[in-house]
């Protein structure tokens, strides 16, 4: 199972820790994932996401998923959100 934020691409991140004698170990910092539920009406279907806290925080401050990600940049997306931001796109102009 990887570790990676599927709105925004957030990653594992690599460093050392130094002890007081300088000598260095490697150390890995996980992002901050939770399983998140939410319901797109535009496509009228429910989708379980792996989201960071952060993501969580900036979905609910733009208004909702289906605003979220019309608005995130396709490179950073996950293959499926990016199906799902494509099928949002076009239900919102058919509705238009």
């Amino acid at each position: 199972m990887s570790k990676v934020c599927e709105l925004t691409g957030i990653r594992p991140l690599t460093g050392n820790n130094v002890s007081h004698s300088n000598r260095r170990t490697k150390t890995r910092q996980e992002p901050n994932l939770k399983k998140k539920r939410y319901f797109i009406p535009e496509i009228a279907q429910n989708v379980i996401l792996k989201l960071s806290a952060r993501a969580i925080r900036t979905v609910d401050k733009l208004g909702g998923i289906s605003q979220a990600l019309v608005k995130a940049k396709p490179e950073k997306l996950s293959t499926r959100l990016a199906k799902l931001q494509k099928q949002i796109i076009k239900a919102r102009q058919k509705a238009a």
